[in-house]
C-alpha cells in the first residue's frame, strides 16, 4: 500500500512539473538577433495657445489646435518624433528653451535680431507683417502714422507691442496697454478702452472674420512686410535644429507643407 502511495505521488510531483514547463513554453523564446522596439523619442514643445489661427485650444476636444501645431505635429512624424506640446506665456517661451524645460517653440514668433540673441531659429516656415486694427465704426483712424498719441493694446513680447513703443517714443501721449494674450487686447479695443490693435496680419484677419466680425476693421497697408516666423532652438543645440529643418525641407517637398498651409488661410 505504501508503495503504492509512493507512486502515486511520485507520478503527481511528474505531472505537475510538465504542466508548469507547458505554460513557460507558451511564452515565444526571442529570435536570435532580435531586438526589441526603441522608445520613441519625444519632442517638447512650447507655445502659446491663444493666437488663432496658429495656435490655440479647440473648445469641443480641449486639443491644441492651429497651423503652427498642424506643422510640429508633422515635422515630428516625419522625422520619428513623438510630439508633446504645452502652453505658456509668450514672454515664457525663450526662457523655457534655455532651462531646458522644452527642446523647441513654435507660436508665431517672428525672427528678430534680439530674439537671435537668445536662441536659434529654424528656417523661416511663414511670411509675417504687421497690420492696424481699429474698432468697425471708427472714421479718424486710417494708417499706422495717425495712431500716435492714441491708446493702443498689444500682446506682450510681440513686434506688434515693439511697434506700438516705438509710437509712443515718438509721441509721449500715447498710451500703449500690454496684455497676456491678442484676444483680450482685441476686446479691450471693442469695447473703447483702445484705439487701436497693431498685430500679425495673418492674426488679424483671422479674428475679424471669427469672434471680431462687424466689431473691428484693417486700415492702411502691411507694414514690415519683411517679418517672417522660425522655429524656436535653444542656442547651439545644432543636432535639433538640423532635425526641424530637415523635417520643415521634408514637408515642403512632399506638398504637405501646402496642405496644411490651405487648411488654415484662403491665400
Amino acid at each position: 500500500m505504501k508503495k503504492h502511495l509512493k507512486l502515486l505521488l511520485v507520478a503527481m510531483l511528474v505531472f505537475s512539473l510538465a504542466a508548469v514547463g507547458g505554460c513557460a513554453q507558451k511564452e515565444p523564446a526571442p529570435q536570435p538577433g532580435a531586438q526589441t522596439p526603441a522608445p520613441a523619442k519625444v519632442l517638447n514643445v512650447g507655445t502659446q495657445a491663444t493666437y488663432p489661427p496658429f495656435e490655440f485650444v479647440d473648445k469641443a476636444s480641449g486639443d491644441f489646435i492651429g497651423f503652427d501645431m498642424d506643422l510640429i505635429r508633422a515635422i515630428g512624424k516625419v522625422q520619428g518624433y513623438e510630439v508633446k506640446i504645452q502652453s505658456m506665456g509668450f514672454d515664457a517661451l525663450i526662457p523655457s528653451l534655455q532651462a531646458d524645460k522644452v527642446d523647441v517653440t513654435i507660436s508665431a514668433q517672428s525672427i528678430t535680431e534680439d530674439r537671435l540673441k537668445a536662441i536659434d531659429f529654424s528656417d523661416p516656415y511663414f511670411k509675417g507683417g504687421l497690420i492696424v486694427a481699429v474698432r468697425a465704426d471708427n472714421t479718424t483712424i486710417n494708417k499706422y502714422d495717425d495712431l500716435a498719441g492714441k491708446k493702443l493694446a498689444a500682446e506682450v513680447g510681440t513686434i506688434g507691442a515693439a511697434a506700438s513703443e516705438k509710437l509712443k517714443e515718438k509721441d509721449p501721449k500715447t498710451q500703449v496697454r500690454i496684455f497676456d494674450g491678442i484676444g483680450e487686447a482685441f476686446m479691450e479695443l471693442e469695447k473703447g478702452g483702445a484705439e487701436g490693435v497693431i498685430n500679425d496680419w495673418a492674426v488679424t484677419d483671422y479674428y475679424m472674420q471669427t469672434d471680431g466680425k462687424d466689431k473691428i476693421k484693417v486700415v492702411g497697408e502691411i507694414f514690415q512686410a519683411d517679418d517672417q516666423y522660425g522655429i524656436g532652438i535653444k542656442k547651439g543645440d545644432a543636432e535639433t535644429l538640423q532635425m526641424i529643418n530637415e523635417g520643415l525641407a521634408k514637408l515642403k517637398t512632399s506638398g504637405e507643407f501646402d496642405q496644411i498651409y490651405k487648411k488654415w488661410f484662403s491665400e
